[in-house]
């Protein structure tokens, strides 16, 4: 689905969004990006509104529904403090070609009117304190007194001033009360009144004032660049007082990067230690997964050419790269070592290995790649977001295929014995 949302201004009752769930792809000529980079061009013509079109996540921890994709918390002390740098932050937002439409949580936008005491007029005039607060009270508080039954029904009296004495802020200032000399005092004598703008709710985010603040990213902008760009503009706006995190969908993001990162570590270790037992050797294993980084180049490499992002899609598809490479060098090593074990030398082990086992190794690199071909040609509906993992299991088995017929033998040759016995006599005795 798309959600196409608008923000009109700062307040909440001129901002709305809208829902649009499309028809499937097969019955449509244009994709889901073209209709939503065509909806995005017509919103950027309006003058009057400002907005943007998202798409729902393919991978989410529900967060749908017009939510935009990054979702910055910015933590501060107090609300003071994140009152005066709130403003700078969002106009160097606003102001960034990479984001295209921002709305805030935290909206000054409820106004109030701020009295403030003269307490040493007070005093002299001998005047309570809490006498001013009881006549604001009574005046404007809408205080039940009482109530009376009529007609069966029991109806509140309550205390306060007509509508046409209290529709401006400064009619407070004609209010009187009684000193403790039981003479008329006016308020106007007492207090100064000033107008304000305060939040209607006092946000919090791990019980520090908080403001969320939520961004469209712009075409070609993917999500990693933007929350990169996000902490940058942190960094020369706000000083060590502050504090930042995510929430909501770029949440999901840092933290499945974070996850695959681990996963593809413990993927290595787990290949290493499988391998050591198997060979029994902590040498051979070293040799096979030099394979690994091939392959993750020619991954990168193809994702470079076809424009496709390093996501959390792309990620997995290196994931299932170790597993398939190691394969294939193992299918080199152990043949080299059966061939030593029969006194073969080293090099011409290693030369016959490569030989030998080519043709297993091309036909599963291919059977594997032929297999994610319809992954990287986003055969079937919904399954754009999956091409880049496609990409990457092509891309760095065809990449690794072409080297590693020779880097392994290569490397299996220096490392299997010192330098002095790489290459000695072949006796066919």
């Amino acid at each position: 689905g798309i959600t196409a949302k608008n923000f009109g201004s700062s307040t909440a009752v001129n901002s709305s969004y809208a829902s649009v769930t499309l028809v499937p792809p097969a019955d449509r000529q244009r994709s889901q990006q073209d209709i939503v980079d065509w909806v995005q061009n017509n919103l950027d013509q309006l003058s009057f509104v400002k907005g943007s079109v998202s798409q729902d996540p393919t991978i989410s921890s529900g967060f749908r529904g017009g939510a935009l994709p990054i979702q910055f918390v910015i933590q501060a002390p107090d609300m003071d403090r994140l009152k005066e740098v709130l403003p700078d932050f969002i106009n160097k937002v606003n102001g960034n070609p990479m984001f295209s439409a921002l709305k805030v949580d935290l909206q000054f936008n409820k106004p109030e009117i701020e009295v403030n005491i003269n307490r040493s007029k007070a005093l002299a005039m001998g005047v309570n304190i809490q006498d001013i607060s009881a006549t604001l009270q009574s005046f404007l508080g809408e205080k039940r007194l009482g109530y009376f039954i009529k007609d069966g029904k029991q109806y509140f009296v309550i205390a306060e001033l007509e509508k046409n004495f209290r529709k401006d802020a400064r009619d407070i200032l004609s209010l009187s009360l009684r000193n403790k000399s039981g003479q008329m005092v006016s308020l106007e004598n007492l207090i100064d009144i000033k107008m304000v703008s305060r939040p209607p709710l006092l946000l919090r985010y791990n019980r520090f004032s908080a403001a969320t603040l939520s961004v469209g990213l712009a075409k070609g902008v993917s999500l990693g660049e933007g929350i990169d760009e996000m902490y940058a503009i942190a960094n020369t706006t706000l000083d060590e007082g502050f504090s930042t995190d995510l929430t909501g969908m770029s949440a999901d993001f840092k933290n499945s990067n974070e996850n695959t990162n681990v996963i593809f570590l413990f993927a290595l270790v787990l290949v290493y230690l499988t391998l050591a037992a198997q060979f029994e050797s902590f040498r051979d294993p070293l040799i096979i997964m030099f394979t690994i980084p091939l392959a993750l180049a020619g991954a990168l490499l193809a994702l470079s050419l076809f424009n496709q992002t390093l996501n959390v899609f792309s990620q997995i598809g290196m994931i299932v790269l170790i597993g398939i490479v190691t394969k294939n060098a193992i299918l080199i090593v152990e043949f080299a070592n059966q061939k030593r074990n029969q006194g073969m030398p080293v090099l011409e082990a290693a030369k016959l290995a490569a030989i030998q086992r080519f043709r297993p190794i091309v036909m599963t690199a291919l059977s594997t790649a032929l297999g994610a071909l319809p992954i990287a040609l986003a055969l079937g509906d919904s399954a754009t977001s999956r091409i880049p993992m496609g990409i990457a299991i092509i891309g760095g088995l065809l990449f690794s295929l072409l080297l590693t017929l020779y880097v392994i033998p290569a490397l299996y040759a220096y490392f299997a014995y010192p330098k002095a016995k790489l290459i000695p006599q072949y006796n066919a005795k």
